[in-house]
């Protein structure tokens, strides 16, 4: 269950780094509702990362949550806002994934 939980707070640390990127190419109400929502999935983020860490070694847990977040962000990055999708961001995405996979396969 822990390790579910850090997933899930993974994936909301990509959904704070979206509602930044989308906050700074809207304007006026929109600016602030997804900067609301930014507020919203960092709580839920650190929330389940604090609960994730009862459980799990805090080095490894922080190296997943920061790993997942860096990679679900580069690809976020990748397919909403543009940014470039060169061999090597794609090469380096892999080795974090591989990390990740590595990391979580070491912990007892």
């Amino acid at each position: 269950m822990s390790w579910l939980m850090l997933i899930v707070a993974g994936l909301f640390e990509v959904a704070f780094a979206f509602c930044l990127g989308k906050a700074k190419e809207a304007t006026g109400s929109e600016m602030y509702a997804w900067y609301a929502g930014f507020l919203v999935a960092l709580t839920i983020s650190m929330v389940l990362l604090v609960k994730a860490t009862q459980s799990l070694p805090i080095g490894t847990a922080y190296a997943v949550w920061t790993g997942i977040g860096a990679v679900g962000t580069a690809l976020m990055g990748m397919i909403f806002f543009k940014d470039p999708a060169s061999f090597w961001r794609i090469f380096f995405i892999f080795t974090l994934i591989a990390s990740i996979i590595g990391l979580k396969a070491v912990s007892h």
